[in-house]
């Protein structure tokens, strides 16, 4: 991977209208700058500068407020933010809008797998939000208490997010799939009082029982004193007394719809969210009022041009750090939010065209894989609905092949919606690289880092590089970095801060072309080094996803004892090929004439599925600790684990 080539010619270009109506534009003129890049580098030179205004411009009000923006005596690594400064992040998501025409704007718009659909106002949701504050705080509960949140995708679930902060409390996601291990090893590591649940979920048409496996995780986490279960599917279920309630009875128990917001410190824990590695227990991300909402709002503000008019469907699970994202984004931005409960293509592959025709909305964020999974059916399910109403993709998860970003932005898009690429993650409360509505796109690219981050492409001994793969990086804090991991800051130093003096080591592989455009290559975890060349696995998926015949791929490196490492290729063909054998070996010959002979793949084994989360990020290192007979650490977020029997007869082979 020394030489870097990816991305092509420029596809797609900003009208001079997206530009000067873009809230980037707009800021950064107000601000008094020139050029959007001597912009860019005021907001990493003075980053105390740069929070402060984002800060204002987003109208994060305090209840008494800060002394300085941020403290750095403890270190690069734990900075402070808002010293001294009071305020709950519910106030600016709800409160302030009320007694203003805000209060009657639709905040969410919602739509269940069955067919069904909701609308709640700003003044709607801050009614439903107080009741079960007072619900919740007649339960014993409130500040600093943690409380779980293992909920389907309905507006409820919203309520319940927001009601715990507002009552000071700490809101722990968890992923709707998980099962019962994985849900009581988070409840125990965050000493849980309380968790959020319903009776069942629907998925293709059938109940998925929820209540049960709450149930076995808390007979597991004996922390947890009360479970509120939202009757979504109406399954029966059973009800412990004393410790179970239902939604309404929470509801009725503080039937006011007047509230006190707790008045917390700015640097309050507000959300405690777990993500998984390769080895050792799930790490507890720590974030607080000032930090991952408002580097949330921020976001959407500059990256996706999020607007008050402005409707904005992120497919995504609340235990994933996108469903916390698009809560706090679009309320702190006054914009509308959509929630779909279900599976994206049920009852048929135009499921999400059709909403987007019937909910009007603006801005759809997807991710690669779920493009993948579409293009099988062809364009017939797309050209059939109305999408006026789009001005922009956005994506996340993991890299784009070519091939997939084009159809997207030519058979959906119809050439002229730009993909808003972006990619983060859950320490960091969003994104790290992103796109924007100022500048041209090749396919697959980033503009570039988000305003604030001051990031970096490095080598092996940190030094910067242009023109060739190497380690992303940041080299100055942002309000919301992870303030730690929980219990446990030692691992948070070992994870992000122990490669390079004062530098955070993101963990993917980046490039940045001669024409000044970012790329993100995969995990560097991820790569694979065959006679000491660097691959990356989306250099030879990318090569697979030219065959008219394949769907998807996963490449992993396997060890080798001449080589060190060699190639290993997972891949799903469209369905009714023929001859695989012969696909097998057009696939190799294709490979030879991309990557060269000395690349060229071990086995390539084809598969009916891919080991892969509820948000479609493929998990290579699971594929690949599984395939070598390896233990594959936590694989609680894998929605299909029958995936993972089949990659492991293979290696068993």
């Amino acid at each position: 991977m020394a030489e870097f080539e990816y991305g092509g010619e420029i596809v797609w270009r900003p009208t001079r209208a997206q530009m000067v109506e873009s809230n980037l534009y707009q800021f950064y003129k107000r601000n008094g700058f020139a050029t959007l890049g001597e912009f860019m580098r005021a907001s990493t030179d003075d980053i105390a500068w740069f929070w402060d205004t984002v800060i204002h411009t987003l109208d994060i009000q305090f209840y008494e407020p800060y002394s300085q923006i941020i403290d750095l005596s403890a270190g690069i690594q734990f900075p402070k933010w808002c010293v001294g400064g009071k305020m709950n992040i519910i106030h600016n998501c709800l409160d302030k809008y009320m007694g203003t025409p805000k209060e009657h704007q639709i905040a969410i718009k919602w739509e269940g797998e069955e067919g069904a659909t909701r609308e709640l106002t700003y003044r709607q949701l801050y009614s439903q939000v107080n009741e079960m504050s007072n619900g919740l705080r007649a339960l014993g509960l409130g500040k600093g208490d943690v409380i779980g949140v293992f909920m389907p995708m309905t507006t409820e679930i919203v309520v319940a997010v927001l009601a715990i902060a507002k009552i000071g409390a700490v809101f722990l996601p968890l992923f709707s799939g998980y099962g019962a291990g994985a849900t009581a090893v988070r409840l125990n590591d965050a000493n849980a009082k309380a968790l959020f649940t319903a009776d069942g979920v629907l998925r293709r048409g059938q109940v998925v029982p929820m209540k049960q496996t709450a149930d076995e995780a808390v007979s597991q986490a004996p922390s947890v004193r009360h479970v509120i279960v939202l009757p979504r599917a109406q399954n029966k279920v059973e009800m412990l007394a004393g410790r179970d309630h239902w939604w309404d009875e929470v509801v009725t128990l503080g039937a006011d719809e007047k509230a006190i917001t707790e008045r917390t410190d700015a640097e309050d824990l507000l959300m405690l969210i777990y993500t998984s590695g390769t080895t050792g227990k799930p790490k507890g991300a720590v974030h607080t009022h000032c930090g991952f909402p408002i580097k949330s709002a921020q976001d959407m503000y500059h990256g996706m041009d999020v607007k008050p008019t402005d409707t904005i469907y992120w497919m995504t699970d609340m235990g994933w750090m996108m469903g916390p994202w698009l809560v706090y984004g679009a309320l702190l931005l006054g914009a509308t939010m959509f929630l779909y409960d279900g599976a994206p293509d049920y009852p048929a592959p135009n499921r999400v065209w059709a909403m987007v025709e019937r909910h009007k909305l603006s801005l759809l964020g997807l991710s690669p894989t779920f493009v993948r999974a579409l293009m099988k059916y062809g364009d017939e399910p797309v050209k059939k609905y109305s999408l006026a109403s789009l001005r922009a993709f956005g994506s996340t998860g993991e890299p784009w092949n070519p091939t997939p970003w084009l159809w997207l932005y030519n058979t959906v898009g119809g050439a002229r919606l730009p993909i808003i690429n972006y990619s983060g993650g859950t320490e960091i409360a969003g994104g790290i690289l992103m796109g924007n509505f100022l500048t041209p796109q090749k396919p697959g690219s980033f503009a570039g880092p988000i305003p604030g981050m001051d990031v970096d492409v490095v080598d092996e001994s940190g030094n910067s590089v242009r023109g060739r793969v190497g380690e992303l990086v940041i080299r100055k804090p942002w309000i919301g970095m992870t303030r730690g991991f929980w219990q446990n800051p030692q691992r948070y130093l070992d994870t992000y801060w122990s490669r390079f003096p004062n530098v955070w080591v993101h963990g993917d592989f980046a490039a940045i072309d001669d024409d000044g455009f970012w790329y993100i290559l995969g995990r560097s975890d991820d790569v694979i080094k065959v006679a000491g060349k660097r691959l990356g696995p989306a250099e030879v998926e990318s090569a697979l996803a030219k065959h008219p015949a394949v769907l998807e791929s996963a490449a992993i490196g396997v060890p080798d004892e001449v080589k060190g490492e060699s190639v290993v290729c997972f891949v799903m063909l469209k369905p009714n090929q023929q001859s695989p054998e012969t696909i097998r070996q057009e696939l190799r010959e294709r490979l030879t004439d991309e990557l060269g002979k000395a690349l060229l793949p071990r086995a390539i084994y084809f598969v009916s599925d891919l080991p892969r989360t509820r948000n479609a990020k493929i998990m290579r290192r699971v594929a690949r600790a599984v395939y070598l007979g390896n233990d594959p650490g936590d694989t609680s977020a894998l929605e299909n684990p029958r995936a993972v029997d089949e990659i492991k007869k293979l290696g068993a082979k």
